[in-house]
C-alpha cells in the first residue's frame, strides 16, 4: 500500500509571509553580489601592486576591506530600513567606486618616489582622500534612507527645493573666476585649500522640483494644437516652461562656460518631461532649442567674443584637436592616444602611463583607465553603468504613484546623461565637458551628490517592490506615510 504523499506547508498555514521571505532573499543576493564586487577591487589592486612595485605587498588588501566595511554598513542600513530595496544597486555603484578609489591609489604609486611606493599608507594621496570622501558619502547616503522614509514626502518641499537649486547653479557663475574658475569652466566654490562643486546637488534639488511640478502641469502640457508629420505637437502658450529652463541652460553655458553642465540640466528636465506627457515632440523641441542655442552661442563667440569666447575655443578644439596638439589640444589629444594605446585589452592596470594624462583623476580618469583595461574593459564599466541606470527605469516603472515615476525615471536618466557627456567628450563625440565621471573620478561633491542620488532610487525602488498585502489588495504601506494621494500628487500609473 502506498502511502499518500504529504502536501508541503503553505504560507498560510505556517504563518510565513511570502513578502518577508523574498525581501529576506534579495537581501542576501545583494550582499552576495557585494561581496563578489570587493573581491573583485581586492585583486584589482593586487594587479596594480604587482605591476607598479614588481611585487604583491602583504597590505594589498586593506583599501579593499575598508571599503568593504564602509559597504556592508550601509547593506545592513537598507537590509532594516528599505528591505525591500532594488538588490543590484549597491553592488554595481560599490564595484564602480572600489575601481575608481583603486585607480587613484594607482596614481599616487605611481607618483611616489621608488622607495616609497610599497610603504605608501592606504589614506595617504588621491587615493586615500577618496577612501574618505567615500565613508562620508555612504553616511550621507545612509542618513537620508533613515530620514526619507517615503519617498513622496519630499515633495512637500519641491518649491524650496527648486529654488535651493536655482541659487545653486547660478553661485559659480557670479562669483570672480579666483573663486570659481577651474579649467576655464566655473563651476566651483573655492575658499582656502577648500572647494565644493554645488551644480551636483543642484540637479537632485531641480530635479524633485520638476517631478512634483510636471505631475501637477502634465494634463495642460499633453494637450496637442496640431499634429505634423504623425507627431502632435503641444499649443503655443504651453512652451513657457521648456522655454525658461532652456534659457537658464544657455545661461550656465555661456557665463560658466560647460557645455556638459549645461546639456545635464536641460536634459533632465525635457526627459521628464516627455515621461509626463508621452509626447516626442518635447523631445524633438527640445533638441532643436539646444542645438540652436548652442550654434547660436558658437557663432558669438567666432564673432562677438566675450562671454562666448571659451565655448568657441572649446568647439574649435573638438573640431581639430591636432590642429594645435601642444597646446590647446593637448588634453583631448593626450586622452584619444592613452584611448588607441590601449586597444582591446590594455597594458593591463598599472601598466600604462596615465600620468601624461592632464587631470588624469577628474575629467580624463576613463581615458586613463582605458590605457590600462582597454576597450573590453571601459566596455565592462559603461555596462555597469547601464545596469544601474536600467534598475533605476525598472523603480520608475514599477512605483506605485506618478511622483514616484517621474522621480525616479528623471534620476536615472540623469546619471546616464552624465556618463554619456563625460566618455562622449574624451572619445571626441562631443566638445569637451567639466563634468566628472560618476563613482569614479576624485572628489568630494561628485560622489556624495552620486551616492544621494543612488539612496533616492533605492528608497523609490523599496516602495515599487514593496509587496501588496492579502485580502484587500491594497498595497502595503510603506514607513514614512501612507499609499494615498501626497501634497497634491495624484498616485494613477503614467504609462512608460
Amino acid at each position: 500500500m502506498t502511502a499518500a504523499a504529504t502536501p508541503a506547508p503553505s504560507p498560510a498555514t505556517t504563518g510565513e509571509q511570502p513578502g518577508v521571505r523574498l525581501a529576506r532573499s534579495r537581501r542576501n543576493a545583494e550582499l552576495s553580489l557585494l561581496l563578489l564586487a570587493m573581491v573583485l577591487v581586492a585583486a584589482y589592486g593586487a594587479m596594480v601592486e604587482a605591476k607598479v612595485l614588481d611585487t604583491v605587498t602583504a597590505d594589498f588588501w586593506m583599501p579593499a576591506a575598508a571599503l568593504t566595511a564602509v559597504f556592508l554598513g550601509l547593506h545592513l542600513v537598507i537590509r532594516f530600513l528599505a528591505p525591500f530595496a532594488d538588490p543590484a544597486l549597491l553592488p554595481a555603484v560599490a564595484l564602480l567606486n572600489g575601481i575608481g578609489v583603486g585607480f587613484l591609489r594607482r596614481l599616487d604609486l605611481g607618483n611616489a618616489a621608488p622607495a616609497e611606493r610599497a610603504d605608501l599608507a592606504i589614506f595617504a594621496g588621491t587615493g586615500g582622500r577618496q577612501l574618505a570622501w567615500t565613508l562620508a558619502s555612504v553616511i550621507l547616503a545612509a542618513g537620508l534612507l533613515a530620514l526619507m522614509r517615503d519617498h513622496r514626502s519630499v515633495s512637500r518641499y519641491a518649491y524650496t527645493l527648486g529654488l535651493a537649486g536655482i541659487v545653486l547653479v547660478m553661485i559659480p557663475a557670479v562669483l570672480p573666476s579666483r573663486f570659481s574658475e577651474i579649467n576655464g569652466a566655473k563651476l566651483w566654490v573655492r575658499v582656502g585649500g577648500f572647494s565644493i562643486q554645488p551644480g551636483e546637488f543642484a540637479k537632485l534639488a531641480l530635479l524633485v522640483f520638476f517631478a512634483y511640478y510636471l505631475v501637477r502641469k502634465r494634463e495642460v502640457l499633453s494637450l496637442a494644437s496640431r499634429r505634423f508629420l504623425g507627431i502632435d505637437f503641444p499649443r503655443g502658450r504651453d512652451l513657457g516652461p521648456v522655454v525658461v529652463v532652456w534659457l537658464i541652460s544657455l545661461l550656465v553655458l555661456v557665463f560658466e562656460k560647460d557645455l556638459g553642465t549645461s546639456l545635464l540640466y536641460f536634459g533632465m528636465f525635457v526627459v521628464t518631461l516627455y515621461i509626463a506627457t508621452e509626447r516626442v515632440s518635447w523631445l524633438l523641441i527640445g533638441l532643436v532649442l539646444f542645438f540652436g542655442g548652442a550654434y547660436l552661442a558658437y557663432v558669438l563667440g567666432d564673432i562677438v567674443g566675450g562671454p562666448f569666447a571659451n565655448f568657441y575655443l572649446r568647439a574649435q578644439i573638438w573640431l581639430d584637436p591636432f590642429a594645435d596638439p601642444y597646446e590647446d589640444g593637448y588634453q583631448l589629444v593626450q586622452g584619444l592616444l592613452a584611448l588607441g594605446t590601449g586597444g582591446l585589452f590594455g597594458a593591463g592596470p598599472g601598466g600604462g602611463q596615465p600620468g601624461l594624462l592632464p587631470e588624469v583623476q577628474n575629467d580624463f580618469i576613463f581615458a586613463g583607465l582605458g590605457e590600462e583595461i582597454g576597450l573590453f574593459g571601459l566596455s565592462a564599466l559603461l555596462v555597469v553603468y547601464l545596469l544601474i541606470v536600467e534598475r533605476g527605469l525598472r523603480a520608475a516603472l514599477a512605483v506605485r504613484d506618478s511622483f514616484g515615476k517621474l522621480l525616479a525615471g528623471g534620476l536615472a536618466f540623469t546619471l546616464g546623461l552624465q556618463v554619456f557627456v563625460i566618455v562622449g567628450g574624451i572619445s571626441k563625440l562631443i566638445p569637451l565637458t567639466g563634468q566628472t565621471t560618476p563613482f569614479l573620478s576624485a572628489g568630494g561633491s561628485s560622489l556624495m551628490a552620486n551616492w544621494l542620488l543612488i539612496a533616492v532610487l533605492l528608497r523609490v525602488s523599496d516602495g515599487a517592490r514593496r509587496p501588496v498585502a492579502g485580502g484587500g489588495g491594497k498595497a502595503a504601506r510603506p514607513s514614512g506615510g501612507p499609499p494615498e494621494q501626497l501634497h497634491g500628487a495624484p498616485t494613477e500609473v503614467i504609462r512608460p
